[in-house]
């Protein structure tokens, strides 16, 4: 396959290079999905075994992006035969005079999502007494919540990427993007090279490294270890947490932006963890502890009424954010003498998953026409940020 000629060549396999492999290979076009480690491995960003998949948002650049993704998850898993994504309603709480709160009900009122803003009775009544919010806290409920399966979800785009025709190679780590007349040449540590006429970058926590050897530009994207944590529900009230059962996806902002999913990979287990980590080198994770972890606890112990075992997690899994300084991401043209020929995908700030359907789409677009439908992706350019070539 050596100097092979493709339309696409994407460069990292999670979640976002596997969903722009199945949108360009859907188009018809000749395309390459490379990934340095093996597929569906554990070392970045897009394993696991639940995400939280929610249509509210404080920024209203969202919208059309969450919106859309629904009904593609629904289409792909259509067309695999199995599930990724599960259905429930999502709960956004707080104190009722925190900024975030207020843009939430400003968000809903503006897209026209229809919404319940509760208090402390109304929340308790509406799920079944499993969630107890303080008296000067609101809940902020409505119906487009639920859970998407990550891992299973990358394998999902990989096999229909596969089923329209690409050519799938893990174990390839790229080394170098060179400019060719018409295209790039991506070269991989094995010596091999593979010609392509758009290359799409989408290398999560190592797309800072790989864009500053192949360019020179630094990239404001940094990744953090962020950890998920399990914990036990008390016996007996297992059922009120259960996906299904109306309990719902839920995020509170706050000191600690502590968000959870309803019970579905761990029976018995309901998963609550902390927006956020610490700095790390992808090639030399820490694997280290959790942060904020004495408030978790507390937000447990409280919000749950004590039907959660709040003093340690049972389960805790490790992955990366690959974060910028606003928490926007970047979709952008590299630009320099690469011009329009290779475009990243990066910068997903651990809310990004969601929104992988539509973003694989985008980056498609771009990549091959250089432009794309029905989304301004004006807040997720490299310009925002005050980038200087090293070269």
């Amino acid at each position: 396959m050596e100097d092979s000629q493709f339309d696409v060549i994407i460069v990292g396999a999670g979640v976002m290079g596997s969903a722009t492999a199945y949108q360009a290979a859907k188009r018809g076009l000749r395309t390459l999905l490379l990934e340095q480690f093996d597929f569906l491995h554990h070392r970045g960003s897009s394993h696991g075994e639940s995400r939280t998949i929610r249509l509210t948002y404080p920024q209203h650049h969202y919208y059309p992006l969450v919106n859309e993704s629904y009904k593609l998850w629904k289409e792909a898993q259509a067309q695999v035969g199995y599930q990724v994504y599960f259905e429930a309603h999502h709960l956004d709480m707080g104190q009722g005079d925190l900024p975030e709160l207020r843009s939430l009900v400003h968000y809903c009122q503006k897209h026209r999502i229809p919404f319940q803003l509760l208090n402390r009775d109304q929340v308790a009544e509406k799920f079944s007494g499993s969630i107890d919010i303080p008296e000067d806290w609101v809940g902020l409920a409505n119906e487009h919540g639920g859970v998407i399966k990550p891992t299973k979800a990358v394998a999902m785009f990989q096999a229909l990427a596969y089923k329209y025709g690409a050519v799938l190679r893990d174990n390839a780590e790229v080394t170098d993007i060179k400019k060719k007349e018409g295209g790039v040449v991506v070269f991989t540590g094995s010596g091999e090279k593979f010609s392509g006429k758009k290359c799409v970058v989408t290398a999560g926590g190592w797309v800072s490294k790989l864009v500053k050897t192949v360019s020179g530009v630094e990239l404001p994207i940094k990744p953090l270890e962020t950890h998920v944590y399990y914990w036990r529900i008390k016996e007996g009230h297992e059922g009120k947490f259960a996906i299904g059962s109306g309990f719902p996806t839920f995020a509170s902002p706050g000191k600690a932006f502590v968000y959870g999913t309803p019970t579905l990979e761990f029976p018995g287990l309901i998963k609550v963890a902390v927006h956020g980590g610490d700095p790390c080198d992808p090639d030399k994770r820490p694997w280290g502890p959790g942060i904020m972890m004495n408030e978790l606890k507390e937000w447990i112990q409280k919000r749950f009424s004590g039907m959660v075992d709040s003093s340690a997690p049972v389960v805790k899994q490790s992955c990366m954010y690959s974060m910028t300084p606003d928490e926007d991401f970047v979709i952008d043209f590299l630009g320099g003498e690469f011009q329009n020929d290779v475009v990243i995908g990066g910068g997903f700030s651990g809310h990004g998953f969601k929104m992988a359907p539509v973003i694989g789409r985008i980056l498609t677009e771009i990549a091959v026409d250089g432009e794309t439908k029905g989304v301004d992706i004006k807040p997720f350019r490299i310009r925002r940020f005050q980038i200087t070539s090293k070269i």
